[in-house]
């Protein structure tokens, strides 16, 4: 398939009723069409892996061709040009997780967690700690040690308020402490650090990771 293709098949899958709940979402709609996730990824299914595909997509701004784009992309041929580029391009959370699932498969994601971590653009900084949740939750073979530089991450930016920000902070201290009970634990002492800074942000994100990460269901399914 050719871009053209593509972006008329994208209109083509477009709901009015999904349009109009993008800004509910928190979602910008000026460049977007209105398509489902589930439905986008029936299309890269469809499509298949393909870089050149990616890029041009990305470069039309249309909102979902840039979320195909991250579903099609091959992260083998991404580069650390293209990793920055597009990543500040960010304009909204979805696009945000979305680029993350396929950054985290590059070799340069550590580095770039550490470089975006104190970025004063909010998605950027967000895309830190999206990052950081994503080998939290993907990556079976990280040790346990290898989080202590991501928990340090998260103590010294949990004053940042921004919404976007805060909530993939909170996010990344809740999925490194639900990989297993060593991790729940320094999870749940840096939370306890947290409450103890004068930032309501970082208490906020104390306050709710405390809550999940102390709660039976969890416990119970670690010990499992």
């Amino acid at each position: 398939m050719i871009v053209e293709e593509i972006i008329a098949e994208l209109k083509s899958l477009s709901s009015l009723e999904h349009f109009e709940k993008l800004s509910h979402f928190g979602i910008k709609d000026s460049k977007a069409l209105g398509i489902k996730i589930p439905v986008l990824r029936q299309l890269a299914k469809k499509i298949g892996k393909s870089h050149k595909l990616a890029l041009e997509l990305w470069d039309t701004e249309i909102h979902e061709a840039r979320l195909l784009a991250t579903m099609i992309e091959n992260p083998k041929e991404v580069s650390e040009k293209q990793f920055d580029s597009w990543v500040h391009d960010f304009d909204s959370w979805d696009i945000c997780d979305q680029a993350c699932n396929l950054f985290v498969q590059t070799p340069f994601f550590h580095q770039k967690i550490v470089v975006y971590s104190t970025s004063k653009v909010e998605f950027v900084k967000r895309a830190a700690f999206v990052l950081i949740c994503e080998v939290a939750i993907h990556d079976k073979k990280a040790t346990n040690e290898s989080f202590n530089a991501y928990f340090d991450l998260i103590e010294r930016e949990a004053w940042d308020d921004r919404n976007f920000v805060r909530k993939a902070v909170n996010w990344a201290l809740r999925q490194i402490g639900k990989r297993n009970e060593i991790l729940r634990i320094k999870a749940i002492e840096t939370g306890i650090k947290l409450l103890n800074q004068e930032y309501k942000s970082a208490r906020w994100i104390a306050n709710d990771a405390l809550r999940e990460l102390n709660s039976d269901n969890l416990i119970i399914r670690i010990n499992k």
